[in-house]
């Protein structure tokens, strides 16, 4: 059979689910009760294996069935979660063959009614893990508040503990690489369970402590491990900055979100635990804490230094894959910088100083803004943020923000290019100024400008001919091309 892929589409669906959808009609015959579908895949096959992915509702007729044991064996062995067979148009009933050999094989057999489609089935498989999807996705959200608010807490390594064991439903601890519990939470823990921790917490945790050479020839530690205990399931995360300390955490079950509820805990607690942090680096990380809540960047700046200069990096994965909070601290210290975020499919990345040789990161998509003092980070979010549209569109691993300063611009007093700037663009609103500045600064590509901005590109083409009408300008002719971006290079909106 070949490979599984890295993961299914969506969430996990319950069987018990889909057979209480009552406009469908279905009913389990035999098997077990209990089954997660991944998939839903039709065949009228007579080995239907090769095909299998491993987790389907497998759909069928029943038109080449013959040895029903065999049959069923073989969708056992490709890991198939549950067999469907619809009464109509070959058979009446549902053989007893069948029937017997789900039941041994303990493989769910449901039956489809005459009335009920394939195609439907599949059609409420696919609502369920929508539906799923959009629930965990909730839940993520809620679970990364409450983690960021119990951070901002005057005692914050045991308040993100606490709410990360709430959050989880068990129990999480902090331990050291050699298992020593430093701070706990969720209740008592069996010493079996607490033995099994303790030893994965030696597993992920980065022995060597900073200033102690590492072993020949030792492989780097795993970044997480798990491990399961009399029903209980139990992962460990190593910390960031090799600080030999893991994240142990065990729970009564696996939900699709609680590892990425973890990561983001990983990611508070290896900056709220940074060995030997002073004064200057525990109030860069108070301010980023109070920055990611919302404070305003005024009110943030005393404890970054006004004078500072900070740069912005926008990544996206190549892939097209959403990162997690662990992708984004993983790229931020390739970056050289614990100050990360995830925004939906976006990292962000603040970089102390002036970094305009960011190199690029293999399997990431980077805009890297110009420099700025914390005060001017908003202006600097919004260069990275179109540095990294400008990347995509052109297929380059990374896009910099460049100032238009220099050359002829340099001839016209600022306040005057800035006053024509605003004067000429005053009928645009702010997405079609948007839109015309990402589409000049792609020479005029529908199809880039489309990536960019992820829309259609039919509606680039009618937000440039409304932009020409409203402007009373022939966007072809270049003159008017030239003009209107000095004037996009020069106005602040």
């Amino acid at each position: 059979m070949p490979d599984s892929p890295a993961g299914p589409p969506a969430l996990p669906i319950p069987l018990a689910e889909l057979l209480a959808r009552d406009e469908l009609g279905l009913r389990r015959i035999a098997g077990p009760a209990h089954a997660d579908l991944l998939w839903v895949h039709t065949s009228e096959m007579a080995d239907p294996y090769p095909y299998l992915l491993g987790g389907e509702l497998l759909l069928t007729a029943g038109v080449q069935l013959t040895d029903a044991d065999t049959y069923v064996a073989r969708l056992v062995q490709a890991g198939a979660s549950a067999l469907g067979f619809g009464v109509a148009p070959v058979h009446d009933t549902v053989p007893d063959a069948l029937v017997d050999a789900c039941e041994r094989h303990g493989l769910p057999l449901v039956e489809v009614p005459r009335e009920t489609r394939f195609t439907t089935i599949a059609r409420a498989v696919w609502r369920l893990m929508a539906e799923a999807r959009h629930r965990e996705l909730r839940r993520v959200t809620r679970a990364q508040q409450a983690l960021a608010t119990a951070a901002a807490r005057p005692d914050p390594v045991p308040a993100v503990l606490r709410q990360l064991a709430v959050q989880l439903d068990g129990r999480v601890a902090l331990l050291t690489a050699d298992g020593e519990v430093l701070h706990a939470a969720g209740g008592r823990t069996p010493p079996d369970v607490r033995t099994a921790l303790a030893r994965l917490a030696r597993v992920v945790a980065p022995a060597p402590l900073p200033g102690t050479p590492a072993a020949p020839g030792r492989k780097p530690s795993p970044a997480s491990a798990t491990d399961t205990r009399r029903g209980t399931h139990l992962f460990a995360y190593a910390l960031g900055g090799a600080q030999g300390m893991a994240l142990a955490v065990a729970t009564p079950r696996r939900d699709a979100g609680d590892h990425t509820v973890a990561g983001i805990a990983v990611v508070l607690l290896s900056l709220l635990t940074a060995p030997h942090q002073g004064a200057d680096a525990a109030g860069r990380s108070a301010a980023l804490v109070r920055l990611l809540l919302g404070a305003a960047p005024q009110d943030v700046a005393p404890l970054l230094g006004e004078g500072d200069s900070w740069t912005v990096v926008h990544a996206r994965r190549a892939d097209r894959t959403p990162p997690d909070a662990l992708n984004a601290g993983a790229l931020g210290a390739a970056l050289g910088s614990a100050l990360s975020d995830v925004d939906r499919e976006t990292v962000r990345v603040l970089l102390p100083g002036h970094h305009g040789a960011v190199t690029p990161q293999p399997g990431w998509a980077l805009g890297v803004s110009g420099p700025a003092t914390i005060a001017a980070l908003p202006d600097a979010d919004t260069q990275a943020s179109r540095a990294l549209g400008h990347a995509e569109a052109t297929r380059t691993p990374l896009s910099t923000h460049r100032p238009g300063t220099g050359g002829l611009a340099a001839l016209i007093p600022a306040d005057r290019a800035e006053a024509h700037a605003r004067t000429l663009l005053a009928p645009l609103p702010g997405p079609l100024t948007e839109t015309l500045r990402c589409w000049l600064s792609l020479h005029g590509s529908w199809d880039r400008t489309a990536v960019a901005l992820k829309i259609h590109r039919n509606t680039v083409r009618q937000r440039i001919a409304r932009c020409g009408a409203l402007l009373g300008a022939d966007l072809d002719d270049m003159d008017v091309r030239t003009e209107l971006w000095f004037a996009l290079r020069n106005c602040g909106s």
